[in-house]
C-alpha cells in the first residue's frame, strides 16, 4: 500500500510491529504520536520526525501500543503481530544474567556467535541486543565479520567496536573509533585463509581491548557473521567460533545448521535456535550489489548527504600500493621437489594502471613497508576516480582533504561508481 500525502496513521497494540519498505527513488517521514515504540532495540521520541530513504526496510515494534503517521511513499506498509521480539528479549535477558554473573565473579562476559544463512536478519538481531544492553548502561563489543556488508567499515572489510551509545533510529550505531581490517573481496571464498587469518587476529585484539576495562570485559562481545554456512563457510564458522572463544551461538532460522553446529561443538557452547522476524525478505544480487553501493556512497556523501567529500590528486610516487594475495602456481610449474609457497596472505606490490579506476582503496595504518602490513587496521578509504599515467597521478575521492594520512595504500576488488 502506499501511503497518502498528508500521512497515514497506524494504531499499533501491544507486541505488534508496524513493517514497511520505502520506494524506489523517494523517501519516508515517519512520527509517533501517541504510545511508546522502538526501532531493534532503539527507543522511538514521542513527536519527533524520522525520516527514510529510497529502498530502506523499517520495522516499528512496540509493547504496550502505540500510533505511528508515516508520510511519504512505501513500497509496502502492514502492522504484524507475528513477531519474534518476545523471544529476542528473552535472549538478552539470558546475556544480562551471564553479564551479572561475570561482574559479581569478576570474569568475562558473554560472547555470542550469531549465524544463519542469507537474509534472516542477523545484522537487526545483532542491533536489537547491543541497544538493549546498552540501555542497562552496559558497553560491549559489536563485531561483523560479514565482509559482504561491512556495516561498521566498508564492503570488502571486518571490523568492530566498543559501543556506548544506543544507535540512533535513522543512521545507526555511531561509529567513532571503529577498528576495521582489510580483506578487499565481498565474499569470505575468495581468499579463505586471509579471512580467517583476519578473524583471528580481530578476536585477540578484542580480548586484549576486553582486559584493559573490567566494563567492556563483562559486558561480552556480540559477532555477526556472514551467511555462507555450507562446506567451507560452515568451517569458518566453527573456526569463528573457536577464535572468539564463544560462550553462546544464536542460529536464526536454519534447523539443519543448528544441528550441525550441536554435534560438532562441545557441549560448553550454548547453541539456541531462534526465529527470523516475518518483515525480513531474501534479496536478489543486483540488491546486494545496490546496497553495498549505497554503503560506500553513505560512508563518503552521508546517510543524508550532509557529507563533503574532497577530490584530490595523488603522485604515484607519493605511495606504496598493494594487493594481498598472490595467485597460486601449479605444482607442475615448480622446481622438482618443491612445494607451492601459499601465497594466500602474502602482500603484493602493485603499480598504479588504468585497471585502478573506480576501485576502493584502504589506507592502511602501518607507517613503514616492513610492518605486519596485512595484519594491521585500516585508517579509512579512497575511490579512484581518474587515472592519468601521462602525469603518473591518479585522482581519489577522499572524506577528509589532502595530504593522505598514510602513505600505504591496498587494493581492493570492490568498485564504486562516483557519479554526483
Amino acid at each position: 500500500m502506499t501511503s497518502e500525502d498528508e500521512g497515514e496513521e497506524f494504531r499499533l497494540q501491544a507486541n505488534s510491529e508496524l513493517r514497511f519498505e520505502v520506494e524506489s527513488k523517494a523517501s519516508v517521514e515517519i512520527e509517533m504520536v501517541d504510545g511508546q515504540a522502538e526501532m531493534f532495540g532503539t527507543e522511538l521520541a514521542k513527536n519527533k520526525k524520522y525520516q527514510y530513504l529510497s529502498g530502506a526496510k523499517v520495522a516499528v515494534f512496540t509493547w504496550h501500543g502505540c500510533t505511528i503517521k508515516v508520510k511519504g511513499k512505501t513500497e509496502v506498509a502492514y502492522i504484524s503481530k507475528e513477531t519474534p521480539m518476545v523471544t529476542y528479549v528473552n535472549t538478552h535477558a539470558a546475556m544480562e544474567q551471564m553479564r551479572e554473573r561475570a561482574d559479581a565473579e569478576n570474569t568475562r562476559g558473554p560472547r555470542m556467535l550469531v549465524v544463519g544463512p542469507q537474509d534472516v536478519g542477523k545484522s537487526s538481531f545483532c542491533r536489537i541486543l547491543v541497544n538493549y544492553a546498552v540501555r542497562l548502561g552496559r558497553s560491549p563489543v559489536l563485531a561483523d565479520i560479514d565482509v559482504g556488508q561491512g556495516s561498521l567499515g566498508l564492503p570488502g572489510t571486518i571490523g568492530a567496536m566498543v559501543v556506548e551509545r544506543t544507535a540512533d533510529v535513522e543512521e545507526g550505531f555511531q561509529q567513532t573509533a571503529p577498528l576495521i581490517f582489510h580483506y578487499g573481496h565481498n565474499n569470505p571464498n575468495d581468499n579463505l585463509q586471509l579471512y580467517n587469518m583476519l578473524v583471528s587476529r580481530m578476536a585477540e585484539i578484542i580480548s586484549v581491548r576486553c582486559e584493559q576495562s573490567k566494563k567492556v570485559n563483562s559486558s561480552g562481545v556480540i559477532i555477526n557473521t556472514a551467511g555462507w554456512i555450507r562446506g567451507a563457510g560452515y568451517e569458518s564458522l566453527k573456526q569463528a567460533a573457536g577464535a572468539f572463544e564463544v560462550d553462546v551461538i544464536c542460529v536464526l532460522d536454519q534447523e539443519r545448521l543448528y544441528n550441525q553446529l550441536k554435534g560438532d561443538l562441545p557441549d560448553f557452547v550454548k547453541i539456541v535456535l531462534l526465529p527470523k522476524s516475518g518483515g525480513v525478505v531474501e534479496r536478489s544480487k543486483a540488491a546486494r550489489a545496490e546496497a553495498r553501493d549505497g554503503r560506500i556512497r553513505e560512508y563518503f556523501y552521508g546517510l543524508k548527504n550532509n557529507f563533503f567529500p574532497h577530490s584530490f590528486d595523488v603522485k604515484f610516487n607519493d605511495v606504496k600500493m598493494f594487493k594481498v594475495g598472490a595467485p597460486s602456481l601449479p605444482e607442475s610449474c615448480l622446481p622438482l621437489g618443491t612445494k607451492a609457497q601459499d601465497s594466500q596472505t602474502k602482500l603484493v606490490p602493485t603499480l598504479p594502471t588504468n585497471s585502478l579506476l573506480h576501485h576502493v582503496l584502504s589506507v592502511s595504518a602501518a607507517t613503514a613497508v616492513d610492518q605486519d602490513i596485512v595484519e594491521t587496521n585500516v585508517l579509512g578509504f579512497l575511490v579512484v576516480t581518474n587515472v592519468d599515467m601521462d602525469k603518473s597521478t591518479f585522482t581519489v575521492l577522499s572524506p577528509s582533504p589532502r595530504p593522505l594520512p598514510r602513505n600505504i595504500l591496498l587494493v581492493t576488488d570492490i568498485q564504486y561508481m562516483d557519479i554526483k
